[in-house]
């Protein structure tokens, strides 16, 4: 009985002594997990930047498109175009003016107004 109670006595010891050792590994140095997270934190400022750049380029993009001959991409990257309405577009070329689109009722007026300073209907 008290070689049981020994035993069981020097195994309990051995797991604290097991788990004090496990706690005390490098990854759990704080100065670590500082260095970490300045890392972490660098990366995602570079990435937010970067991000931030590309929005703003996208959105100071001043040069309008020709409904004639944009690609079924290029119609699709104007705000709110739909691809039905894009292959409309491709199927009922070419147009005399952008204001066709709404004259021939390929797109609603609503949605004409949302592109109409991005598209014009070069020859």
């Amino acid at each position: 009985m008290r070689f049981l109670s020994l035993r069981r006595a020097c195994l309990i010891a051995l797991a604290f002594l097991f788990a004090g050792v496990t706690a005390c590994t490098t990854k759990d140095n704080p100065d670590e997990i500082r260095r970490q997270t300045a890392q972490a934190t660098e990366a995602m400022r570079r990435d937010t930047k970067a991000v931030v750049e590309g929005v703003k380029e996208g959105m100071r993009s001043d040069k309008a498109i020709d409904i004639n001959t944009a690609s079924r991409e290029d119609l699709l990257n104007l705000p709110g175009m739909t691809a039905h309405e894009a292959d409309r577009i491709i199927a009922e070329r070419p147009f005399k003016n952008a204001h066709e689109l709404v004259a021939r009722h390929v797109i609603p007026e609503s949605e004409y107004d949302k592109i109409s300073d991005r598209v014009i209907a070069g020859r």
